[in-house]
């Protein structure tokens, strides 16, 4: 078999549960494992390098609104890799090539390859997922085999926070301008022990307003941004709180989104992970590779 993912979330799940070997093709994103950064790019961005976040929501929304393209497709490298399978996704305009596009390419090339669509909206449907490429691919033993190691560790985590306080988190998934968290998200701030504000499980992350932040009251404020590592995250945090847009006072921490939050893979759990451990100090270890706090000067 030969599989071309789009996503790089897909690309994840494909080497996690041990078919890595059969993909040929990857998007300019996948970056995780370091092997996939050793198959062909198929797909890269329309959009323009050193944007700020402002910048890049300006152009997205008028993208969008114009029907033009977010992602470029290499129909070529789709013809010379010949693929029995693309792994896509039609649930995020802004997160990977639109799957009419696929589909024309496919046409196009004549091209008769299997075109797998992950939409995941909940950690469990995540979970599903895997299982469902496992299948797919021939790796159903593996993908099991994954998936409960991962319920086993999500297990572990609601038995360390079971009876302590929920605090109150606010994920954001964008800062300029300010867009809550959504899909998987909000699950995965309940099973880490906290409870969360401006973001709804299942449902897509949602423009709002600093005053909607501040009305939430949240004890805890986490900078998720989606496309950001950890450096990146950071330095948006650190923007936001000297802007005087966030409640004062409030702890503010920022993460590695693209690693751990944004993603709907494996690495998901070692996102509830670091959300327990920001929630609950002391209760589970903290990964300094995957979130980082403000300093105490800088939040106030």
């Amino acid at each position: 078999m030969r599989v071309v993912s789009l996503l790089p979330s897909a690309t994840e799940i494909l080497f996690a549960v041990g078919a890595g070997d059969a993909v040929c093709g990857v998007t300019f994103e996948c970056d995780f494992p370091t092997q996939a950064r050793e198959r062909r790019i198929v797909s890269t961005s329309a959009l323009p390098a050193g944007l700020t976040a402002a910048q890049i929501d300006d152009l997205v929304s008028s993208r969008i609104a114009a029907g033009e393209d977010l992602y470029h497709l290499d129909a070529g490298a789709l013809r010379d890799l010949d693929p029995d399978l693309i792994v896509t996704q039609d649930l995020c305009a802004v997160c990977a090539v639109d799957l009419n596009e696929v589909d024309a390419a496919l046409d196009h090339l004549g091209c008769r390859a299997e075109v797998l669509t992950l939409d995941p909206n909940t950690l469990e449907e995540v979970l599903a997922s895997i299982e469902r490429v496992g299948l797919v691919t021939g790796r159903e033993q593996g993908a099991r085999q994954l998936v409960s190691g991962l319920r086993q560790r999500l297990e572990t985590v609601e038995r360390a926070v079971a009876g302590l306080e929920r605090p109150r988190m606010a994920v954001l998934e964008w800062t300029d301008p300010p867009f809550s968290s959504g899909h998987w998200v909000p699950d995965m701030v309940e099973v880490a022990g906290g409870g969360p504000v401006v973001g709804q499980v299942g449902q897509r992350p949602e423009r709002i307003t600093w005053h909607d932040v501040s009305v939430a009251t949240p004890d805890v404020i986490v900078v998720a941004p989606c496309g950001f590592r950890l450096d990146g995250a950071r330095e948006l945090a650190e923007e936001l709180v000297a802007s005087g847009s966030l409640p004062a006072g409030t702890p503010v921490w920022a993460v590695d989104a693209d690693a751990a939050f944004v993603r709907p893979g494996p690495r998901l759990v070692d996102g509830v992970e670091t959300l327990a451990a920001i929630a609950h100090p002391g209760v589970l270890q903290l990964d300094p590779e995957l979130a980082v706090a403000l300093p105490s000067g800088v939040q106030t």
